[in-house]
């Protein structure tokens, strides 16, 4: 393609995601990192970011078989685990054909893989409900499962894995009355030498050592979030960086007098006389909306940079296209780049001025936004 296209970029900085890695690798030293890759890297490109990674980490997790297979259609040789398990016989026969491993987190699972004949065993990671109540067995139903895979012809290793509701509060209770049910389990099954355990989760392998075990999973650190809730900071010494931009151009220029609308429904209008405005208001149109993944209900004021500057959103984000109030910054031109979030605006920004959370603004960027990778 040799002619220009909508100017809505995403850029991927692999430099930074490697430099993320590396900060897990520093909070958890001897221990294996699965790198959690689900939801296309959440929103990152899975192929591109296990491509990179993989000469680092451990395994790497997703949610589904179709997740794991295009790794390794891709060449990725590492091991990959299903979180979410498998859900028929055909699917747990081609977690083993490919040399997969996968959750079972519950009894239909269990006795689906004791009743298949795979071409080789596969690793088993097996699910304790430790107090989230979302997926895996509870204490009586985890011993009785850990003791029928323990003896299964079909299991080669056995990994112990729970996961944490409220990890992104660090002093919620419940973070360590879950720590306190999964050790609890774990003792009462006497844990085998040839036997892992994983608990960690972004969150608590920044906050939380005890919770390190064998295995550490980072997801949404790796792509430089900040897992911690708004009002929890993340230590000095650790440093995330942003590794996707989301990125546009300014399209066109707009004087809006004081009074008049801009956008849909008129949900705002140029200050007016009472306002300490200009009588008159500059607006930079952006080539961004919600038809690209940005968010809809990204309310007026919500940061984005003009070469740089930071400037605020007007009116209400359409499919195709934003408002920006450049006002302060006569100097903008048609062409002008507009970092919607990335290096220089942290994607937690956007996400709380639009009543959301940055992984379902990082996973929602649409496939007709260009992907580069650098």
């Amino acid at each position: 393609m040799d002619f220009m296209t909508r100017p809505i970029e995403a850029l991927i900085s692999l430099a930074n995601l490697r430099h993320n890695f590396t900060q897990a690798r520093h909070l958890a030293p001897g221990v294996e990192i699965m790198a959690v890759v689900k939801a296309n890297a959440y929103g990152h490109g899975a192929v591109q970011v296990a491509s990179t990674l993989c000469s680092f980490a451990n395994a790497f997790g997703v949610a589904s078989l179709e997740e794991a297979v295009e790794l390794r259609d891709a060449g990725i040789a590492n091991p990959i685990v299903l979180l979410s398990g498998v859900f028929g016989r055909v699917e747990m026969r081609e977690v083993a054909r490919y040399g997969l491993a996968t959750v079972i987190h519950n009894t239909q699972q269990l006795q689906l893989l004791l009743d298949s004949e795979l071409s080789q065993p596969i690793n088993v990671w097996l699910k304790l409900d430790t107090g989230m109540h979302r997926l895996g067995f509870g204490p009586k139903g985890f011993h009785q499962a850990a003791g029928r895979l323990r003896s299964a012809q079909q299991v080669d290793k056995l990994t112990f894995i729970s996961h944490l509701a409220c990890a992104d509060n660090p002093p919620a209770t419940l973070n360590e009355r879950q720590r306190k049910n999964f050790q609890r389990s774990l003792d009462e099954l006497r844990v085998r030498t040839d036997e892992r355990v994983s608990l960690a989760n972004s969150a608590a392998l920044l906050t939380r050592p005890d919770m390190h075990f064998d295995w550490v999973r980072p997801g949404v650190m790796l792509y430089g979030v900040n897992p911690l809730s708004a009002d929890t900071f993340l230590s000095a010494e650790i440093e995330l960086r942003s590794v996707m931009t989301l990125r546009s151009r300014v399209v066109a220029l707009q004087t809006v007098p004081a009074g008049e609308g801009v956008g849909y429904s008129e949900a705002w209008r140029a200050p007016g006389q009472f306002a300490s405005a200009s009588p008159s208001s500059r607006i930079a149109v952006v080539a961004a909306g919600y038809g690209d993944g940005y968010p809809r209900h990204a309310r007026n004021g919500c940061p984005v940079r003009v070469n740089g500057k930071l400037a605020c959103i007007v009116g209400r984000v359409s499919m195709d296209l934003l408002a920006v109030d450049i006002s302060a910054n006569p100097d903008v031109k048609v062409g002008d780049v507009v970092t919607l979030w990335g290096e220089g605006l942290p994607v937690e920004t956007v996400a709380e001025h639009s009543e959301t959370i940055a992984y379902e603004l990082l996973t929602g960027v649409n496939q007709r936004v260009k992907f580069s990778y650098r």
